[in-house]
């Protein structure tokens, strides 16, 4: 079993920058692929950004050149570093924990999510 927990959420103004970080504990994600998606109210769940355990990055289009997505398995943590925010990036932001890179929300394990708030 994974347990995952999300931090650095938060309220920013658009155009500003922050950095999330997923910690893992109950097993190595060295083995994983690990993925963020999010929630914005009144919305569907979406995929954001997922890591391969081998590295393969895979954005979605609507944060491509703004967002990136880093692990390290030494620290059991994967990293999503947001810049340029937008308000519409506002939402709640999940870690999730799959053998398999995908985009859907078919991850084994979830966290609980951090808020992110960009105001305008």
């Amino acid at each position: 079993h994974v347990e995952l927990v999300e931090s650095g959420g938060g309220l920013v103004q658009a155009g500003g920058s922050l950095r999330l970080s997923c910690a893992a504990s109950g097993r190595t994600i060295a083995g994983y692929a690990m993925g963020w998606f999010r929630q914005a109210p009144g919305k569907e769940r979406e995929f954001v950004a997922a890591i391969g355990w081998s590295g393969t990055r895979d954005l979605a289009d609507s944060v491509k050149g703004r967002f990136s997505i880093s692990r390290d398995n030494g620290k059991n943590t994967v990293n999503l570093e947001m810049n340029s925010l937008k308000p519409e990036d506002t939402g709640a932001y999940y870690c999730a924990a799959d053998r398999r890179l995908k985009q859907n929300e078919n991850y084994e394990y979830w966290g609980q999510g951090t808020q992110v708030t960009v105001s305008s």
